[in-house]
């Protein structure tokens, strides 16, 4: 559940630090009053765009901290390992977003990340409704993803879209190739002239710094050998060279030592110096006698180095470029000169691919034909609960003539709210009141089946009112046994039934409007109660109370 929820300078919200609690939390007040920062600092930790102009007045900056408790954190674990993070590991998940003037930062369990990231976490996180939500119904999409939540055909629906893409794929390279028009002549000889070029080079990868490392010692053969030479004579030759100087001084220092055996530890890398600067005469030697070049090595070198940069001019920036280039070429020639044969093994990976998708397609068709009656009956409960005594609701599914990308068939909610009307889609049946109480209805049909934890009602209870906010309410209420439920509404019949209630109030302190936040207990939620059933009054009060008892 959410447990915690910190404000700072969002809107009229100056310093707020909400508990909520588990079960359903209504939240009331006058309109105006701020019930709506609520909502909007929630957007903000679901990743929502953040508009500047929400920070308070003389404020740099605005915070939201959100902090989650989770029993079943899988979800979110994936999300946070796919992002570089550590999984929550029986830790609390903090989500905290800062914004200011020019910048906008978001953290994780304290690690900065992306809006992006907080969407993904949102979507585990919180579901919700604002008062035009309910127009997700109309979406046949939308509709089919309630469809498989219910048949619990996760990886039905997995393996169906992997099997569809696969032909797909191969159903696009086999119409590419087939509509394109035939290789010309003048193509295919120019696809056979630039292998034979790159062939004819016989380059070998990395044989580019190696010629010119040659290249370079054969054009300066001659100062190479001098320096090389020079090296030598002032480290070994001559009465006055490095190492002649260094054996006298060794022959001292053993002197030395003598007279004073503790000077042994100070002279003790003297010998390992002598003997590296042995070798490294040793070496230089050799190396200057080995230099030695054929009469017209150089012009073979500066030959081969003319035809790579020919080659890397024509084909790629460097020798590994090239020969991708090759390989390519030869590629797209044997496509070319076998057009036929390609555009047949096409075809049979299409087809073997269409098999896939039409099994996979099947077994997901046996699990929506078997849960759509059950779904329909379930959500068709649940509307009797909220006023639609004689409703009539189906779940009917469509073949489709084509694979679709979610399926063999599409779904369509039909919904008939009144006795002797005709059965429609939804989207041309209900209105928004109506539709309210069918997304309720939808939602505890689901509620098993989801697993985010939160759900957030932004006055879905618009145009309701009587004896169905009652229902609504208690509805809510009966959802909220699996869920944490916050309910931003103007129905008493709904707020009375809260596990917990807060009320959102604005008042004038140093000439600054703040809206705060406070639960309401006892006397004073039955004021509140009595305040949204119409005003203070004994009878409003009395209405209060009853609807408290109840």
């Amino acid at each position: 559940m959410l447990a915690l929820l910190k404000i700072q300078n969002l809107a009229l919200v100056e310093d707020l630090s909400w508990e909520l609690g588990p079960g359903l939390v209504s939240v009331t007040g006058e309109t105006g009053a701020g019930k709506s920062i609520i909502v909007g600092a929630l957007k903000l930790i679901l990743g929502e765009r953040a508009d500047r102009g929400l920070i308070r007045t003389g404020s740099e900056t605005c915070s939201v901290e959100a902090v989650f408790d989770l029993k079943r954190p899988q979800a979110v674990d994936t999300v946070l390992v796919e992002n570089g993070l550590d999984a929550l590991d029986g830790e609390s998940l903090i989500i905290r977003r800062v914004i200011g003037a020019s910048t906008n930062k978001q953290f994780v369990n304290g690690s900065p990340v992306t809006s992006a990231m907080l969407k993904q976490l949102g979507e585990h996180l919180v579901d919700l409704h604002g008062p035009h939500d309910h127009q997700s119904l109309h979406s046949k999409e939308r509709q089919l993803e309630m469809l498989d939540a219910y048949a619990g055909a996760e990886e039905l629906v997995k393996a169906y879209g992997e099997s569809y893409r696969a032909w797909r794929k191969a159903s696009v390279e086999h119409d590419e190739l087939a509509n394109s028009e035939r290789a010309s002549a003048q193509e295919i000889d120019m696809l056979r002239f630039q292998i034979a070029d790159i062939d004819e080079a016989q380059l070998q990868p990395g044989e580019e710094e190696e010629i010119e490392t040659r290249h370079r010692l054969a054009a300066n053969s001659t100062r190479v050998v001098e320096l090389g030479n020079g090296i030598v004579e002032r480290l070994a030759e001559g009465p006055h060279s490095v190492l002649s100087e260094l054996r006298e001084i060794s022959r001292m220092m053993h002197e030395l030592e003598k007279f004073d055996p503790q000077l042994a530890e100070t002279f003790s890398g003297f010998s390992s110096a002598q003997i590296e600067l042995q070798e490294m005469e040793d070496a230089v030697r050799d190396y200057a006698a080995g230099i030695e070049f054929e009469p017209g090595e150089l012009d073979t070198l500066e030959q081969r180095i003319h035809v790579i940069q020919t080659l890397k001019r024509k084909y790629g920036a460097d020798v590994k470029a090239v020969l991708e280039f090759r390989e390519q070429a030869a590629g797209r020639l044997a496509r070319m000169e076998n057009r036929g044969e390609e555009l047949e093994k096409l075809a049979a990976l299409v087809q073997k691919a269409l098999k896939e998708v039409g099994k996979a397609g099947k077994e997901l068709s046996a699990a929506r034909r078997k849960s759509a009656p059950l779904l329909a009956k379930d959500i068709a409960a649940h509307l009797v609960d909220l006023g639609f005594q004689q409703a009539v609701f189906e779940v009917q599914l469509l073949p489709r003539e084509v694979p679709g990308v979610d399926g063999l068939e599409e779904v369509d909610f039909v919904f008939a709210p009144n006795v002797g009307e005709p059965k429609k889609p939804l989207r041309l049946t209900a209105s928004s009141g109506e539709m309210s109480r069918v997304l309720l209805a939808v939602k505890s049909a689901l509620a098993k089946q989801d697993a985010i934890a939160l759900m957030v009602f932004d006055e879905i209870d618009s145009n309701v009112g009587g004896n169905i906010a009652g229902a609504v309410g208690r509805k809510m209420a009966s959802i909220a046994e699996r869920h944490q439920i916050i309910a931003i509404t103007h129905m008493p019949q709904l707020a009375s039934l809260a596990d917990r209630h807060f009320v959102v109030s604005k008042e004038l302190q140093d000439q600054r409007t703040r809206s705060t936040l406070q639960e309401v207990r006892d006397a004073d939620r039955v004021e509140e109660l009595a305040r949204m059933l119409g005003g203070k009054s004994d009878s409003a009060k009395a209405h209060a109370e009853s609807l408290l008892k109840r």
